[in-house]
């Protein structure tokens, strides 16, 4: 079972807006049941204030998406930062444009992230990755994400693997998650439903039990392989984002969680 749930907060971003609008959005997710948060930045703030405001919200951050540019020209102030927000989790949404179209450049990144990996993790620290879907297409006869798992030192690094990209890219999801075992810290819980709204049938994000994904199986191999940090993320929502993250947290509640 579940122990404590998570929210990547950039499902809120548009609702972060200042300094009492951050704290007031830390305050509802607590409210919904969520007890963590993945953060992708600050949100104008100083680290030091927007950690406060978890903190007096009674939420704890667990992991970041930050740029790879800034994180790896000044490693010592991402390691502070991180020190800062009470988590040892260091991480990326997504790797550089130039790896993503340049074989080259794509064995590059993958050397420079275990240089910074391997730095931060002398004082405790790892390098998480978030995926997409475009890693599962391929680029110099390999497919990316595999030279991300084979590269990447699973000693120094994670993954945040995210349960509708991996399906949107054509993946199996518990199959990709035993392949990682032991390589995924945080795990992002998001749903896939199908629109026919265009005359097509199209992929789209949807709350957690509101589409396709196997959650039953999801959940039963992530407690299998040791996930430490079940997070919700929703990149769109139909309307207010919190209603979303109600919807996804009271699923996971009723199914998941004693």
């Amino acid at each position: 079972m579940i122990k404590t749930l998570g929210l990547q907060i950039f499902t809120l971003r548009n609702a972060m807006t200042d300094e009492a609008a951050v704290a007031e959005s830390f305050k509802k997710m607590k409210a919904l049941g969520y007890d963590e948060g993945q953060t992708a930045g600050w949100y104008d703030l100083p680290v030091a204030k927007y950690a406060e405001l978890a903190k007096d919200a009674g939420i704890k951050i667990c992991g970041t998406h930050c740029s790879f540019d800034t994180l790896v020209a000044d490693a010592d102030k991402a390691m502070e930062d991180h020190d800062i927000l009470g988590t040892k989790n260091i991480g990326i949404g997504g790797m550089p444009a130039a790896a993503r179209a340049d074989y080259d450049a794509l064995k590059k990144f993958v050397e420079d992230a275990n240089i910074f990996a391997e730095k931060i993790n002398k004082y405790g620290f790892k390098f998480t990755y978030h995926n997409h879907s475009f890693e599962f297409s391929k680029l110099g006869g390999e497919r990316m994400m595999d030279v991300l798992v084979d590269g990447f030192d699973p000693k120094t690094t994670s993954f945040v693997l995210d349960t509708y990209w991996v399906q949107h890219g054509g993946g199996s999801v518990t199959g990709w998650m035993k392949k990682l075992a032991g390589r995924i810290d945080i795990l992002h819980l998001k749903d896939m439903g199908i629109s026919m709204e265009s005359g097509k049938a199209a992929p789209y994000i949807t709350e957690v039990g509101n589409g396709n994904i196997n959650f039953d199986e999801v959940i039963k191999v992530a407690e299998e392989i040791g996930v430490k940090h079940y997070v919700v993320e929703q990149d769109t929502c139909p309307g207010d984002p919190f209603d979303s993250i109600k919807k996804s947290a009271e699923y996971i509640k009723a199914r998941y969680m004693a």
